[in-house]
Parts: C-alpha cells; structure tokens; sequence
C-alpha cells in the first residue's frame, strides 16, 4: 500500500518502485504576479501585447484572456490546461504552431507554471505597484529566542528605528549579516555631503567627535536640515527631473530666463515645503488661490516653470503646432516618470507593451496638459513679467483707477499686465496677399497687404490691442468684420518704434473673422511686424478726468519689456483645445475626441476634483493613488544609499525590477504620507537615523559572493560623488566656495571654445568676484553645450527628464579634477592651506589629506605622495618658469607651493575623495 507524506518543502510520494519529488511551487498557489506575469513578459507579450496582437491574441487585459483569437480557439480556457489553445501551442512540435515563434522555447518549469496556474483558474492580478499601499506591521525583533526582549540579541541592540528590522529580516533570509556603525569621521562627512551636498567643516567635525551624549548624531542631523545648503542639495537633483535649463534647446539653444524656478525649487527644500503642496504648485500653480486683485500668488506661478522648462524650436521652416504638441508630450511623460514611476511614453503610440494601460489612455491625459496657452513661440509666451520701479508704480496706478471705476475688470486687466493672455498670436493669422510669416512667430505685412483672424469672439469686446513694430512711416493698419472689404471695425497708425497700439473697435456680437488691411505708399517695401492681438472690453472711466494717462501708461506697461519667465497658464472658452487620440502616435492623424481622465488602471478621480491640471495634482498625491508616495520615497532613497529599494526608479511597472524590500518601501511611503504629512525633512530624518544608513561601507569576501551589489544593504553606501558635489567640494575644501543663495545663473571658468553659438554670437563670460565659486546648481547650463566638468561626471543635458545618473568611471574623470581650470586653483588655494599647517613637506601632506577627508592618512599613502611631492618639486627647481605657468592664482610663487600645489590636486583625484564612504 502507498503512503502519501506531506512535508514543508513539497510533496514526497513513497511507493515500493518509484520515488518522485514535486517542486516546491506546486505546494502553494501560483502568484500571478511573482510567477507567471514575468514568463508572459518574456515570452509572449512582444507578440501579444500592446505593440500588436498576432492572431487577434492578446495577454494584456484581463478579458483578453480568455477571448477566442483569429483562429477561433481559446488562449486560456480557465480550469484546464489541456484544452487552453496555449498551452497546445508551446508544446506543439509544428514549427509553423509552437509559440513562440522564432524564438527560444519555454524551460518545463515555466510550462508547468503556466499549466498550474490555468488548471487553479487562471487567476488575474494587478502588478504590486498599482494597488493600494497598505501599511504592513514592522517585523518583530522581540521573538521566542530572545525571550520576547527579554534577553537582547546583536540584532534587537543594533536596530535604531523601524527600518532596520525590515532589513534584517532580509539579510536573515539571504544568509547575511549587518554591519556596526561607521566611525564617527566618516559618519559625519556621509550624511553632511547626502543631506547639504557639502562636506562639513574642520569645526563641526571637532564638535561631532567631541559630542559623547546619546543624541550628538541626532543634533548633527537635525543641524543639517536646518542647513540653506540643504535645500541646494536636493534642488540639483530636482533640476534633472524638471529638465531644467537656461536655454530653450533644440539647434539654436538661445537663452532663456528661469532661474526664479530654480529658486523656488531651493526655497520649497529649505522650508520643508509638504511635498504635496509642492507638487500642486508645480503642476497648477496658475489654478490655485488667487490675491485680491484676482491674480495668482507669485510664488505659485513661477512653480509652474517646472513645465515650461520644455524646449522651444525656434528653427525656421519648423511647424509651431508639432513642437508645441511635443511640449505637451514630453508633459505626459514627464509627470509620469517623476511621479508614477512608469513608462507612460510607451502608449503614445499602441496600448501599453507590458502593464495593461490602453493607447487611448494617454490623450486623456495629455488632455489636462493641452489648454496651456504656450505654443511655441519666439517670445515663448505666456511668460509671468517682474514690473520693478517706475513700471511698477505705473501697474499700481493702473489697478487703483480700475478698483475706483469698474473693480469687475481688475482680474481681467491685471491678468493680462503680468502674463500677457489671454490674446490671440500673429503665427495663427491666415495669409492673404503681401503678408508672409517673419521670425517664425511673428506676421508680417506690406503696403497693400491683407491677413485675417479666423473666428474671434467680439462679445464685449471695445478695444483692440495690438503690438506691432515697423520701419514704415505713416503706415496705417485696418480691421474690417468678415471680409477683406467688410465694414471696419477700426484704423491704427503704426510708429515707427515698437509698441503696444491700443484703439476702440466697431461694437459686435459673436464670432468673426477679421480682417487686417495695410496701407503704406511711403515705405511700401518695409514691413509691419505684428506680434499679437487682444480684443478686450475698454478700460473703464473714460468719461473721467485722467483717462487719457491712464490710457498711455497701460500701453507704457503692456509695451515695456521687463524681466519675464515662461509659465503654464490654462486657456479658458475660446481658448480651451479639444483633444483627439493620435492614431499610431502621429500628431497629424487624429482621431475620436477624448476627455480629461485618469487611467482605469489606477485609483478613479473623486468626482468633485475639477478635471483640470489642478485636479489631476491633487489626484496625484491623493492617499488612494497607488504610486506617488512609492515612488517619490524610494527616489529619495536611492540618493542615499546609490541604488532605490526599486533600482528602476523610473519604472514601477511589470518590466521594472521587483523591490529587494517591498513591504519596507510600503511602510516608508504610507507613514511619508500619513505621519509625516508629506514632510521630506522628516522622510530623510527616519533614514539616517536608522542603523542600516549607519553601518560602515567596507565588507567582506562572503557579503560580495552573496550579494555582489548590497542590494540587501549589509554594509553601508559607498557612491561616488555627483557631479555638482565634486565641484562644491573641492571650492569647499579649499575655502574657495561662496555660499551666496539664489540669483541669476553664473558662469565660472571652463576651457575654452566650448561653446559655438553661430545664431547669436553668444559666448562663455567667466563671472567675477565670489559668482566664480558659487555652487554648482547656479551653474549657466546650455543644453547643447552643458558645462564639461559636470558632463564628464555623468550630468545630464537636460533636453528630457533624467530620473537617475548612472555613474560611470572613466580616464576622462581624472583629467578634468587634475586639469581643469576649477581643480587647479582650488588645488593652488588648498596647497597654500596646507603650507601654513605644517612644516615639512610630509606634515603639510596629512594635513591636507586631514583636510579632505578628516581622517589620518596611512603610512603607505603618504609615502607615495611624498614620491610626487619630491618629483614634483624636482622639476620646478630645474625649469622655474613652469612655476609661474601653474600659479596663475597666486602672488607667491616658488617651487615648494608649485610642487605642493601638484600634490593637492592628486588628493582632490583620489577615490577616496571623490566617493562618499
């Protein structure tokens, strides 16, 4: 008689001819997720997914699952495996029917995954990433074999918050085990350079080494929050995400004003700015609470300069509509990636290839973004403008006269003095005759020429205003109503002189054409350049004494240039866009219309949010948005300890790498969001503070067998420095680094002719006084030429969003810390240092190893760098006029401070200098 025995690691069937041992999977469930999704992934879904559905099969959907194909069977038939034309097909030794097709085969195993999982009912799951985040229970450290705590193990002593015991539950499970805590120098250089991007000072670290209380690390944490440097820290690496620029990309990459974007982003940092606050701000800061004149509050609007750092083509011959499309694009994409953490891009074209999002999905979505009123324009307008002085005063008088006269025009009119809209740009006029396109953007017309606005609503409207500039004199510009020759609506002399031309109009009602017509005998030749038009309601107390002055100084104001930087701004009424599908992703092909929505595939939009970009922000960081708080804790993670919890931290999705800590990262983001109410101080705060963040980088031959990449974090962060923060810290060390806050982008020094700027003959100014040393997120950065230094380190161009930086180690590296102009004066101004703290050349050498790194240089090291002192040294003496070609900076001058100089620059090389350990 058989006997039939149950044991943990499978099932073992005992008989008296056979012996036969199941795999352990077949003891439990099939997780769709953990074993059958990725086979599908791999195997299937490139021919049978989003891209495309051969044989009308598809594994994407849910109800596709079971849908008979092109050939009237069906994939999966839920309950049986034998009659699932599937399963059929894979084991099918028909070359024109095994599946897949030209490709290689199944392994058994994944065959009788797939045949259990069927034969349990084929049971669907949605990918891990895209459920609710619940918050699990900490792991205990209090067990059966410590007693409950009451005998403490190494593990329950070397915890310090609620991450550890997630990471030693880990590191059980993986055979390993933790590291003790870093020493203190190296604890304090770690966490100053991961929470200000700086290294501390020779001050602090005396300070930290002599602090013997309990709380001496927390007080050095909590310092550094408190630091300005903090929020320059994480604002570099929000500039990759935002893309942001000083220029507007693309082949002429001329300059752009952003900086005021820059600042915000650095001033949210410092004053812990709620992260979803933060994120409405950026997303819809133009939708949020307005002031008392009806006008946004500043601060929100220049936020929204997170989606105007999208290029503009100012190439001519280019179509201002596919470039303004690509804005909207790379809009989707963008806000996907940094805050959904999924490859949102990939449905542009076809439904999603591997997570079940449809194609249509994404011009739902690009619909919240498609009202912005930019459209790829010269001026790139909107744009927010700073009146300051006299402009200003002249802006106060004109809301002053219009709260006295009609306060009902005061948001209407202070609208349209600070951003320009709404108003109708010259580049969407009709051609008549003797008009053409001039500057891309703008129109041009000559004597006896016409053009005409398609379609402008005049309901209310009793003026026109209208910027133009000429060279003509005594032009005379008319608009006529619905015909070249139609009744005029009014006649404006054109200056000679650029201007703002502001005329009351013939009263209508509803939409018209209208009409340009020019007349120009004098200058018949010479153009008329009209940038824009508005048709408005007229300024109100125009029977009142003073209206005249009024009158001038709201053309003085609309005419004026004053500093300006582009900002979203929602088109509204007439201005408002529909939005249709691109069919295969072409902007030219359009298809059904679509409206504002989110992806089934995700938490609904509650139904009293506005479908709105103000909406679709607060949706984004609503608690029952699966992604958010995941994504953007698991970023922040990923700056500390150089790999996130996700290493994909660009795509959570079902192509992206599965979490070495999931249930860590879901604890992480629900108290990031429900605790911490969205405070990133406080996220960063529970991470270096934990034991794991602590523990010391060095490990051992046993760790790097096991776990060759520390995905389980037994040991301590070793990453090289960014590329900003090799910058600031050699300044720093130095004593070069200005620690002046905020302001226009600077220019410090970097080797010649990098630069080639053909359009406009712009060019590299070295900034003088302390802008040459400030730090390197206020660096000038033209994204076809991006400053070199930080290029060779991995910095990004900034033409899309970059989520992380693969670090990478090249030659190149080396010779930019031992040749470029930055490294070599902060090594002449290190030498310098190092020559007053010391005597011989060997105790000048600690000390500037000290200096670096604030920990005593070992024996071997220093002889190696006495070697390069002495060769060094050797040279200078035999060849003195080299001492005055390497000390540029310097009034004295000698051999010893040149050989000196030479061997700071060989610390600001070492690796262990340019690596946070």
């Amino acid at each position: 008689m058989n006997k039939v025995i149950s044991i943990s690691l499978g099932l073992v069937i005992v008989g008296t001819a056979t012996l036969t041992v199941l795999p352990v999977w077949l003891s439990k469930s099939v997780d769709y997720n953990a074993d059958v999704k990725p086979i599908l992934n791999k195997h299937c879904m490139s021919c049978h997914g989003g891209v495309k559905k051969a044989g009308n099969v598809s594994f994407l959907f849910e109800h596709e699952l079971t849908k008979p194909g092109k050939s009237g069977k069906t994939p999966i038939v839920r309950g049986d495996a034998e009659a699932s034309e599937m399963i059929r097909r894979i084991l099918s030794n028909d070359p024109e029917e095994k599946m897949p097709k030209h490709a290689p085969p199944l392994s058994p195993q994944e065959v009788r995954i797939l045949k259990h999982w069927i034969n349990e009912g084929a049971t669907w799951e949605t990918h891990w990433a895209y459920k609710r985040i619940e918050k699990p229970d900490v792991p205990p450290l209090r067990t059966v074999s410590n007693l409950f705590g009451l005998l403490p193990n190494s593990a329950q002593r070397w915890a310090k918050n609620e991450i550890d015991p997630f990471i030693l539950q880990k590191l059980k499970e993986n055979g390993l085990s933790f590291s003790q805590e870093a020493s203190k120098a190296t604890l304090i250089r770690r966490v100053s350079l991961d929470l200000t991007g700086l290294p501390p000072t020779e001050k602090q670290v005396r300070d930290f080494d002599r602090d013997t209380s309990t709380r001496a690390y927390e007080t050095l944490v909590d310092r550094l929050l408190q630091s300005p440097a903090y929020g320059e820290r994480w604002a570099a690496m929000w500039m990759d995400l935002a893309r942001y620029a000083d220029t507007k990309g693309y082949e002429s990459d001329g300059g752009r004003t952003m900086w005021p974007y820059r600042d915000y982003v650095i001033k949210s940092f410092n004053q812990d700015k709620p992260f979803d606050q933060f994120t409405i701000e950026q997303l819809a800061g133009d939708l949020l609470g307005k002031k008392k004149d009806g006008f946004p509050l500043e601060e929100n609007l220049i936020a929204t300069g997170f989606h105007r750092n999208t290029m503009t083509n100012n190439e001519g011959g280019t179509s201002d509509e596919e470039f303004r499309v690509a804005a909207q694009i790379d809009r989707v994409n963008t806000t996907w990636e940094v805050w959904q953490g999924t490859t949102f891009g990939c449905i542009q074209c076809h439904s999603h290839p591997y997570d079940p999002i449809p194609h249509e999905d994404y011009y739902k979505y690009m619909a919240f973004f498609n009202n912005s009123r930019d459209e790829d324009v010269w001026d790139e307008w909107p744009k927010l403008r700073f009146y300051k002085g006299d402009d200003s005063a002249r802006v106060a008088r004109i809301k002053e006269w219009i709260k006295q006269y009609d306060p009902a025009q005061l948001n209407e009119k202070t609208q349209f003095m600070r951003v320009l809209e709404p108003k109708i740009n010259a580049h969407t006029f009709v051609q008549g005759d003797a008009s053409t396109s001039l500057l891309i953007s703008y129109y041009g017309i000559k004597d006896k020429g016409n053009a005409h606005v398609p379609q402008v609503n005049l309901t209310d409207a009793g003026s026109v205003v209208l910027r133009s500039t000429t060279k003509a004199k005594n032009a005379v510009l008319t608009l006529h109503l619905d015909q070249v020759n139609g009744p005029i609506v009014t006649t404006l002399a054109v200056p000679t002189r650029d201007t703002v031309l502001i005329a009351p109009i013939l009263p209508a009602v509803g939409k018209h054409d209208v009409y340009l017509s020019l007349k120009s005998t004098t200058s018949p030749q010479e153009w008329v350049r009209i940038d824009w038009v508005s048709f408005q309601k007229n300024l109100p107390g125009s029977d009142q004494p003073g209206y005249p002055a009024i009158l001038a100084d709201y053309s003085t104001s609309l005419t004026r240039s004053p500093e300006s930087m582009p900002v979203i701004w929602e088109g509204q009424g007439d201005f408002a866009r529909k939005t249709q599908v691109f069919i295969r992703g072409n902007w030219m092909v359009k298809g059904a219309e679509v409206q504002p929505d989110v992806p089934k595939l995700l938490a609904p939009m509650p139904p009293h949010f506005p479908k709105n970009r103000l909406g679709l922000a607060k949706w984004l960081v609503s608690r029952d948005n699966p992604l958010t708080g995941r994504v953007i804790v698991n970023r922040f993670w990923e700056q500390l300890f150089g790999r996130g919890i996700v290493e994909t931290v660009e795509d959570f999705g079902s192509q992206g790498a599965e979490p070495s800590h999931q249930a860590l990262l879901d604890w992480l983001a629900v108290q990031f969001m429900e605790q911490d109410h969205w405070q990133v101080k406080k996220l960063l705060k529970r991470i270096v503070l934990s034991a794991t963040y602590r523990q010391r980088s060095e490990t051992n031959q046993e760790a790097i067998r096991k776990d060759p990449y520390n995905r389980w974090l037994s040991h301590g962060p070793r990453v090289r420095l960014s590329a900003e923060q090799v910058r600031d810290q050699a300044l720093a060390c130095s004593g070069l680094l200005s620690r002046k806050l905020y302001g226009p982008s600077v220019m410090p020094p970097q080797p010649d002719k990098i630069w080639q700027s053909p359009y406009n003959g712009e060019s590299w100014i070295v900034s003088q006084g302390e802008d040459r040393y400030r730090r390197g997120i206020y660096t000038y950065w033209k994204r076809t030429a991006p400053y070199p230094s930080m290029t060779t380190f991995d910095a990004p161009s900034r033409e899309f969003c970059q989520s992380r930086r693969i670090a990478t180690n090249t030659p190149l590296q080396a010779l930019v810390t031992l040749n470029d102009p930055v490294y070599l004066e902060a090594a002449q101004t290190l030498a310098a240092t190092m020559q007053q703290r010391g005597k011989t050349p060997a105790q000048q050498l600690r000390a500037g190893y000290q200096l670096l790194t604030f920990q005593p240089i070992e024996s071997r090291k220093l002889t190696v760098l006495l070697g390069i002192y002495r060769d060094a040294l050797s040279t200078f003496k035999t060849t003195p006029s080299d001492v005055d070609s390497l000390l540029l900076y310097s009034k004295q001058k000698s051999p010893e401070l040149a050989a000196l100089t030479i061997s700071a620059n060989v610390l600001l090389n070492l690796d262990k200098v340019v690596t946070k350990e």
